[in-house]
């Protein structure tokens, strides 16, 4: 579960971190009324959507070569100014795709007189099963573009679960900023700091870019990119009120509401599948025969015939799907229950696209002949590459 900025800031402040003052702002007279909360005399407008690149961002309905999502002001009429342009527009970054997000808040910020720029992450690497950091002097640039470009100045390490974060960890990461004295201390502690939120909100990745040395010599997390692992969301009922399902799309809420793992993609074949890996796997073969899927969707070992009724009117719900893949192995799962769920939800929904169904396994035959007396136009697959190119085919006529 991904939250805004300014929601991950104030998450941060909690464990102690050092953020710039700021407020949340819905309207423009809530941006106004921010910015003389704040010191000034310069302000920062931030637009809050759910994807990077917000500074080079443009909006859809001004002009081209108009500012980015994120403004500096000097004024609180331009911070006014600033807020009337960017709420309610479609911000398009390089993140967000061709759509873009429409910005429905905004974050009103203290302006900071930055010295330096850094980049800080952590995320769990799953290789080493420790939570590693990622520091780089390459801070308010495009970690990719500097991963791609100058991978030397990248510099990564895991910490031990069982010791945690250790003063020895705060001192790597001042040796790999270049810093000393007082600010070497600063990021020994702030180290600590964000370990301890990392672990104790169960996050997934924390992206500070850029962590900055003010002109007074004090560090500061600038920005705060935060996204949690949601299996531990149970634990954290204070991190689900920061939900916002505006920025999230409507058949992953719908998904979420049956315990589906769903996620949109941008091709134009739907898939059913149980299992991740064996979801991953039919991904890949639709890939392989010159067409993109549409989502990942894995009902799990033990769905039932709603579960799977669901899923199915998911599928069939986004305009971009012009066929589906149902494929199935029959472990846990039991393939007599896939078929009435497809059933069910073809009578319920109805069935405009060629659907390519491949069963195996588990009560295998009682399945495939619910689907053959049901008298739908369902075209039958023996394996996995039978049914890709079956449905590739469909779908390209």
């Amino acid at each position: 579960m991904n939250i805004h900025e300014y929601q991950g800031k104030a998450v941060l402040k909690e464990f102690g971190a050092p953020v710039s003052k700021g407020l949340p702002a819905f309207t423009v007279e809530e941006a106004e009324a921010a910015a003389r909360q704040l010191p000034g005399p310069l302000y920062v407008v931030k637009s809050q959507i759910h994807a990077g690149g917000r500074g080079k961002g443009t909006f859809k309905e001004l002009p081209a070569g108009s500012k980015g999502g994120v403004r500096l002001a000097r004024s609180i009429d331009e911070v006014k100014a600033h807020a009337a342009e960017m709420l309610g527009n479609t911000l398009v970054t390089i993140q967000t795709g061709p759509a873009g997000k429409q910005v429905n808040r905004l974050y009103i910020e203290d302006g900071s007189d930055i010295e330096k720029e850094f980049y800080l992450s952590m995320l769990v690497d799953r290789e080493t099963s420790r939570i590693a950091f990622v520091v780089s002097t390459e801070g308010g640039m495009n970690i990719e573009d500097v991963a791609h470009d100058t991978p030397e100045k990248i510099v990564t390490f895991s910490v031990d679960p069982v010791t945690g974060a250790m003063p020895l960890h705060g001192r790597k990461v001042a040796k790999v900023l270049g810093l000393g004295g007082d600010l070497a201390k600063q990021a020994e502690k702030l180290v600590g700091q964000l370990y301890t939120a990392f672990t104790a909100t169960d996050m997934e990745m924390l992206e500070i870019n850029p962590l900055i040395i003010t002109k007074d010599g004090q560090l500061k997390c600038l920005d705060a990119k935060i996204s949690f692992d949601s299996n531990a969301l149970y634990r954290h009922p204070n991190i689900v009120a920061l939900r916002d399902i505006t920025e999230e799309d409507a058949k992953e809420i719908e998904a979420s509401k049956y315990d589906l793992a769903y996620i949109a993609l941008d091709g134009t074949i739907g898939c059913m599948v149980n299992g991740a890996g064996l979801a991953m796997a039919t991904l890949d073969i639709i890939k392989l025969y010159g067409a993109e899927p549409a989502n990942f969707l894995d009902v799990g070992g033990g769905a039932s015939e709603e579960k799977v009724t669901a899923a199915f009117k998911i599928i069939t719900a986004d305009p971009q799907v012009k066929g589906i893949l149902v494929n199935i192995f029959g472990g846990i799962m039991k393939c007599d229950v896939i078929a009435r769920g497809v059933i069910g939800a073809v009578k319920a929904v109805g069935l405009k696209v060629p659907l390519v169904v491949r069963l195996e396994g588990t009560n295998v035959e009682e399945g495939k002949a619910i689907i053959r007396d049901s008298g739908l136009n369902v075209i039958p697959a023996d394996d996995l590459d039978d049914a890709a190119q079956k449905i590739v085919k469909a779908v390209k006529g």
